[in-house]
């Protein structure tokens, strides 16, 4: 008999229950559903309009992505209170466990907001070539924590944002035109202004060098053992480094051929006899 009185209080318990939390889940367990529903339609609608503005596909991701974890999160604490959780607490666990982990991952968190700004900000993109953290190369990939390069002996250089983002850095690729310098030395002696034609002469016929914009030869110094010249020439940036391999060459069989002398370093050293008196 104590049994089934016993079984029938607890029988009771649980429809009190079920009376008082049941429409509370019902209603959490649905809203949890439509809400993700929701969720995924804004998610896709935001990606598509990302699509049609045109924005960088490096950034895209990283939006979407902000985006959908944001709503979640909201989603999330709705249902919690809705199931009667209270909220002040819940918020106070999350502050200091979010302090915890942000003094535990100062640096990652760094990196997190460098990447943001990078992407934001976009000084480079995807296909530039870069200066920065003491490397060269092209931007292969800007993720959210670091930015991928590859050099141009073929080496990955992985670079955290955290320091990218606030140091100094070349984008070599953000100017659709590059001026190449060169510097040349010729004997004294040799005809200067023989020297200046031949020099035009090599910068005019090659094609990659812009005509028109402000190309300049002048004599720069001179020097311990050379009269030398400073040639500056305008090119296309992807042009740059052809341009500059085949100047040189160029120039230096012009000059040679022109009968003009290319110097190097030379040292006059005088022996002076003396009579040792000493013995």
């Amino acid at each position: 008999m104590d049994q089934l009185e016993e079984l029938s209080k607890y029988s009771e318990l649980f429809k009190s229950l079920i009376i008082k939390y049941g429409t509370k889940v019902i209603l959490a367990a649905i809203t949890l559903i439509v809400g993700l529903w929701i969720i995924g339609v804004i998610t896709r609608s935001f990606k598509k309009i990302l699509k049609k503005r045109e924005v960088d596909p490096t950034l895209t991701p990283f939006l979407v992505s902000i985006t959908n974890i944001g709503l979640k999160v909201m989603l999330g604490v709705s249902v919690l209170s809705m199931l009667g959780v209270a909220m002040t607490s819940f918020v106070a666990i999350l502050g200091a466990a979010g302090l915890a982990v942000g003094l535990a991952l100062q640096g990652t968190l760094q990196n997190f907001a460098g990447g943001v700004l990078i992407l934001g900000f976009r000084p480079f993109k995807v296909g530039d070539f870069i200066e920065a953290q003491g490397y060269m190369g092209t931007v292969e990939e800007i993720q959210i924590f670091n930015t991928i390069l590859l050099t141009v002996d073929n080496k990955t250089v992985i670079i955290p944002n955290g320091g990218l983002s606030t140091g100094s850095m070349i984008n070599f690729s953000a100017q659709k035109k590059r001026r190449v310098d060169f510097t040349f030395g010729i004997a004294y002696g040799d005809d200067v202004k023989k020297a200046k034609e031949i020099m035009q002469s090599v910068i005019d016929s090659d094609e990659r060098i812009l005509k028109g914009e402000d190309n300049f030869i002048g004599l720069i110094a001179l020097a311990d053992s050379s009269v030398n010249f400073t040639v500056r020439v305008w090119v296309n940036a992807e042009n740059y480094w052809p341009v500059y391999f085949d100047t040189n060459e160029k120039m230096y069989d012009a000059l040679s051929n022109g009968g003009l002398n290319i110097p190097f370093p030379q040292m006059d050293v005088h022996l002076h006899k003396t009579d040792d008196q000493s013995a």
